[in-house]
């Protein structure tokens, strides 16, 4: 069902509409790459991007609201679970936030999952330009930490590329299979 696990892999999860292809299209530098759609739900297979022949950026359908049949969306958990239990070549999964939003339920659900199979994650605010004060971003900030206690969460703008450099910093410190370097 899955490719040959050759390269490390880089798992991006969140919510429908939440910006995973948007910021795999702006960490890679290759627009359009990954699907965009501000329809939620347009993501609806686990797609595998080559990148720099270094890593494989893996794009999962998003959970929550999307414009597709509930039977359907409901079948995207398994094949999730399954990539994200099934793969030794997993070495990051970043958890995508809305900054509008904040933590919602379903995003609690997945980080308190993660944490029980003990998978690395990264939670990256996206959309974080939507944000206009300081104080907007200083509440966010702090809720982001509140569920996360002693990992820094990082921001995001597909719009403006803020966060990507730091983002892509994140990636490549990650140690996987056995402390060996992405």
């Amino acid at each position: 069902m899955f490719p040959a696990e050759s390269l490390p892999e880089i798992a991006f999860l969140g919510r429908s509409n939440v910006g995973k292809s948007s910021l795999i299209n702006r960490l890679t530098g290759v627009k359009g790459l990954a699907r965009t759609s501000s329809t939620p739900g347009r993501t609806q297979a686990v797609q595998f991007y080559r990148v720099d022949g270094k890593w494989h950026f893996v794009d999962l359908p998003g959970y929550g609201y999307a414009k597709v049949p509930k039977e359907f969306a409901k079948t995207w958990k398994g094949l999730i679970e399954s990539y994200l239990t099934g793969r030794g070549s997993l070495g990051l999964c970043v958890l995508l936030i809305d900054s509008r939003r904040g933590w919602m339920e379903m995003d609690l659900e997945l980080r308190r999952w993660l944490d029980h199979r003990k998978l690395p994650y990264l939670v990256v605010a996206t959309k974080f330009d939507k944000l206009k004060t300081q104080k907007e971003r200083a509440s966010l900030m702090a809720a982001l930490r509140e569920h996360r206690p002693g990992a820094e969460p990082l921001t995001f703008s597909a719009i403006t590329g803020q966060g990507a450099r730091e983002i892509w910093q994140a990636i490549t410190k990650t140690r996987i299979n056995n402390n060996r370097m992405l």
